[in-house]
């Protein structure tokens, strides 16, 4: 896969880039020229504490590595795009809600990892890597504001103004966590209620879903799910419960892009940006079709409603948060 750039300058050797997902992590290894030379994907655990999702990390990025033919202590660097409250100089990670054990801690995993894979660490916000490395390489060029909007076990957002990453105080671009529901609205995996997350986050739909389905609502996607060995349901066994016209799947999926439509149109209410890109485990699935359909359910909500933002699908697929991570450069703000 190439995805070469004019800028900014290459860098001298090959590097690593992860994506840490509530769901799965995936490793690149790339070249100067951004093109993927290894590659390896594993489930996120789903107990335990940060040091084990810290070792799956470390294990995930030696496959990549091997797959590359190369060590990773061969590495220029490896950057590290990971949810929550994000601190690159001090390589900390903080309320990772989606991750076991993370949502009420601080943890050096920067170090954590460097340390186990011997060479230094990067560590960016997961979203907004995945956005930047759009703005740089994928559906974001030629912009100089965009808004990302990662639709996958979360809602993550990633911002960029003026040709440049937003980050704020560390949490800027947390757009699942707009509030969409003003009474009386589901909670969300943060624990608040009417949180976009709480109605479109894959994780929380899944929730709905078992709960749903415990009172008597019929659905496949149970099924689905044991089908394709999974203990989760998985964006392709929404994908597939789609595709199979399933009644429960349906309504919730209609309520996570109703949902959407509201949160990503008060964020481009008060920033104005150019465009939105689609990216995530279930917007890159589901895609072009459900991105002009969040397109359509913004369009109540904007107050610029002459001049709606384009929603884009990311260009970079799965890979791209990953290749966002090897942008990074340690120890400068991601």
């Amino acid at each position: 896969m190439n995805v070469a750039a004019a800028d900014p300058p290459a860098a001298v050797g090959p590097r690593g880039g992860v994506d840490l997902g509530g769901t799965k992590i995936q490793t690149v290894v790339v070249d100067a020229e951004h093109e993927v030379l290894g590659e390896a994907r594993r489930p996120t655990p789903t107990t335990g504490d940060p040091s084990g999702v810290a070792a799956e990390i470390s294990a995930c990025m030696c496959d990549a590595a091997e797959d590359a033919g190369l060590a990773t202590s061969e590495l220029e660097h490896v950057g590290v795009g990971s949810p929550g409250s994000i601190d690159a100089r001090a390589g900390t990670v903080s309320s990772a809600s989606n991750l076991p054990g993370w949502a009420h801690l601080t943890y050096e995993l920067g170090s954590a990892l460097a340390d186990e894979l011997g060479t230094p660490v990067a560590l960016g916000n997961d979203v907004q890597v995945a956005t930047d490395a759009e703005v740089r390489l994928g559906a974001g060029r030629g912009h100089q504001s965009v808004l990302g909007v990662f639709w996958g076990t979360g809602v993550g957002g990633g911002i960029v103004l003026d040709g440049k990453a937003w980050h704020g105080q560390g949490a800027a671009g947390e757009i699942g966590h707009v509030c969409v529901q003003m009474r009386d609205g589901l909670r969300c995996p943060c624990g608040r209620l009417g949180c976009m997350e709480a109605y479109a986050g894959r994780g929380a739909m899944e929730r709905r879903a078992r709960e749903l389905h415990a009172l008597g609502a019929p659905t496949k996607l149970l099924k689905i799910t044991r089908k394709k060995g999974r203990d989760r349901m998985t964006s392709g066994v929404w994908e597939k419960a789609l595709k199979k016209k399933d009644p429960l799947a349906d309504e919730l999926i209609r309520d996570a892009v109703t949902a959407l439509g509201a949160g990503v149109a008060s964020v481009v209410n008060v920033l104005d940006i150019e465009v939105v890109i689609l990216g995530g485990g279930l917007g890159v699935r589901l895609g072009e079709p459900y991105a002009d359909k969040i397109a359509v359910a913004m369009a109540p909500h904007l107050f610029n409603d002459q001049r709606p933002p384009p929603v884009l699908v990311a260009a970079l697929g799965d890979l791209g948060g990953a290749i966002g991570a090897s942008l990074l450069t340690p120890g400068e703000p991601a």
